[in-house]
């Protein structure tokens, strides 16, 4: 599910944000909400911070490792089908067999994704989504924008939040009490995954929020352009 992807990323954009130097933190043309995003940011700061974080703390605690390892494994064997699909569209067919072969493998003998045995078997996991497909056929980013609860975007990855979250076959199942505990799941081990990053925002930066917005922009368009972005303004 997109929460999953969005917060596992966090300590992704954090950690390629120490190399961004200046870039992360000068005035940004692409962020013409950024009073706006501003306020969404705190707000999200507050309900996170008294909220989410200290439940995503007691989940650590409590929960062994190889039990939180499981639980990511199979929201992760969802996120290969997706990444096959999208490398399907891109015009990816090898990508795309290796992203079927890791969920054919670990849904099988990995009992249901809980085991990631394609990574051990070395196919290697290659994470796309419906934003970055949109990059690769040319939709441009569009503003920055910052959602509460789920992190940072841009109306290019927001539309392709929204085909995720409709294609997604958990947003099917008729049992609702089912499917609003997956997603709870899924929400809270995804942001388990993501406290790491924070320590790491709290010393590299002295403006979180530009910190973040430069390494997310960053980091997508690294992804669009398959590790070898063009320059553009903002560098």
């Amino acid at each position: 599910m997109i929460i999953h992807r969005t917060f596992a990323a966090t300590a992704a954009f954090a950690v390629l944000a120490l190399g961004l130097g200046g870039c992360a933190t000068a005035p940004s043309n692409v962020d013409p909400l950024e009073p706006f995003n501003r306020a969404m940011y705190s707000v999200h700061e507050v309900v996170d911070g008294h909220v989410i974080k200290p439940i995503a703390e007691g989940y650590v605690k409590v929960t062994p490792r190889p039990i939180r390892t499981g639980v990511s494994n199979v929201f992760g064997n969802l996120d290969d089908l997706f990444s096959g699909i999208n490398n399907l569209l891109q015009g990816n067919p090898a990508r795309a067999g290796d992203d079927f072969g890791r969920v054919l493998l670990n849904s099988t003998i990995g009992f249901a994704g809980i085991f990631d045995i394609a990574s051990d078997a070395g196919i290697q996991k290659d994470e796309q989504d419906f934003g970055i497909t949109f990059g690769k056929w040319g939709v441009p980013n569009g503003p920055y924008l910052f959602v509460p609860l789920f992190g940072p975007t841009t109306f290019r990855d927001g539309a392709g939040w929204i085909v995720r979250i409709f294609s997604s076959p958990v947003g099917y199942m008729d049992n609702v009490a089912l499917r609003n505990s997956i997603t709870g799941v899924n929400y809270l081990d995804a942001r388990a995954r993501a406290l790491d990053a924070e320590s790491v925002l709290d010393t590299a930066s002295l403006d979180r929020y530009r910190f973040l917005r430069g390494a997310y922009l960053k980091s997508r368009r690294y992804k669009v352009y398959d590790g070898k972005p063009p320059p553009d303004d903002e560098d």
